[in-house]
């Protein structure tokens, strides 16, 4: 190794700080980071499709930290709720079964998780590079962000007053975003939510009373899952598109960690994959939502270049103790919908964005024709709604595209065509 190489190391073993090594209340504040770090993104999911706050906190910590064990404890990973499926999950909780029957679906995508990632372990992380290059996982990211667009608007409308609350919801998380510093400004969407509610709470549109019937101590609403044909082919296909999320952000923290932490083939691409489908299926059979790596947390760790998987577990327990606090989820209840329009129309930009910015980073050029084809009938078949039924079979739109732009990926042929005429 030349003296270069050992100077890279150096530094990057002076990064990988030991959390054992810090005074216990340092430690315990960093792990309490990472838990506000993905808390005001991940009970958006329940308090949008209809699920219980309480349950996906307690399934978010209990996830993260079955995910920990099964990628070996060195994934500083944290699981949180994924925004992928809540359009799904919302037409099967309000037209397909109710919550059940939602919980039936994020089981089955769990196990697809798992299907995948033997079949990884099979054929080797290669295999993920192939099915999804920039070109698929780009355009699909933006769609999820586009989709739930509508939602945003139409809970941030309305009246003058609850135009008045979101705009204080969204200019808090701008503010957070654009000038705050250290940890605030990882947290855009937690200050957005606690600007936009205190306002909320001046103008008189908060109901306080889901805190004051709550108790101090109690289990979350655990509920039991039905299998629903139905709910299942609606559900269970949007896996596809979190498995997209999940290898970028796995490919994410492992580049904030540097290469002498290749995550990709330490503990493996299929561990990490693995461990995301089990905790998704675990929070299918408490009826939480489907979990996902956060790329919040990933912020975190280049913020304070704390990478021990510890911290993250730590974070995880946090996040289970406010789970059984039930005037905790009371209050959660209490937070009107304006609060919530407020603060999506910078996550569903923000999310969209980052699928801009998988093409521009990974440099993929527009200006050849299977590229320029396979990424516009990704975001047509997604933004146009196209929803593909075989008998009692539903594929919603997210997933049709997603699908649509794996298969022309792999069949078109490669990147030697000449530039685009149209």
């Amino acid at each position: 190794m030349d003296s270069k190489n050992k100077d890279d190391q150096a530094m990057r073993d002076e990064a990988i700080r030991d959390v054992q090594k810090l005074p216990k209340a340092q430690a315990i504040f960093l792990g309490l980071q990472h838990t506000l770090a993905m808390f005001g993104a991940t009970i958006l999911v329940p308090i949008l499709t209809g699920l219980h706050v309480s349950v996906a906190l307690f399934t978010a910590g209990v996830g993260t930290w079955l995910f920990h064990f099964i990628t070996k404890k060195k994934v500083p990973a944290y699981l949180g709720s994924s925004f992928a499926f809540i359009a799904p999950i919302s037409l099967v909780i309000e037209q397909h079964g109710g919550i059940p029957a939602a919980q039936g679906g994020i089981i089955v995508a769990g196990l697809i998780y798992a299907i995948v990632a033997f079949i990884i372990y099979k054929v080797g992380p290669s295999l993920i590079k192939k099915i999804f290059p920039p070109v698929v996982t780009g355009p699909v990211i933006m769609l999820i962000g586009m989709i739930l667009a509508p939602t945003a608007i139409n809970m941030a409308g309305g009246s003058t007053v609850n135009i008045a609350v979101s705009t204080a919801a969204l200019l808090g998380a701008v503010i957070a975003a654009v000038f705050a510093r250290g940890f605030l400004k990882i947290v855009p969407i937690l200050a957005g939510l606690i600007t936009g509610y205190v306002v909320a709470v001046i103008t008189g549109i908060v109901d306080f009373a889901p805190v004051m019937n709550s108790a101090w101590i109690g289990l979350p609403e655990f509920t039991v899952p039905t299998f629903q044909l139905r709910a299942i082919t609606i559900i269970a296909p949007v896996a596809i598109v979190s498995m997209v999320e999940h290898v970028g952000d796995v490919l994410a923290i492992s580049e904030t960690i540097g290469k002498g932490r290749e995550l990709v083939t330490d503990p493996g691409i299929h561990r990490t994959m693995l461990g995301d489908g089990m905790a998704t299926a675990l929070a299918g059979i408490f009826g939480g939502p489907p979990n996902t790596t956060y790329g919040e947390n990933t912020g975190v760790l280049a913020i304070t270049k704390v990478y021990d998987p510890v911290v993250m577990r730590i974070g995880a327990t946090f996040a289970i103790a406010m789970a059984v606090i039930p005037k905790f989820g009371g209050l959660i209840r209490t937070v009107p919908d304006p609060v919530i329009g407020g603060i999506s129309f910078l996550l569903y930009g923000m999310i969209t964005t980052i699928g801009i910015r998988t093409l521009v980073e990974n440099q993929t050029d527009l200006k050849i024709s299977r590229n320029l084809v396979v990424t516009a009938t990704i975001l047509v078949l997604g933004i146009g709604g196209a929803v593909l039924k075989i008998g009692a079979i539903e594929f919603s739109s997210l997933a049709v595209a997603a699908l649509a732009g794996v298969i022309l990926n792999l069949v078109l042929p490669g990147g030697e065509e000449t530039e685009a005429t149209f």
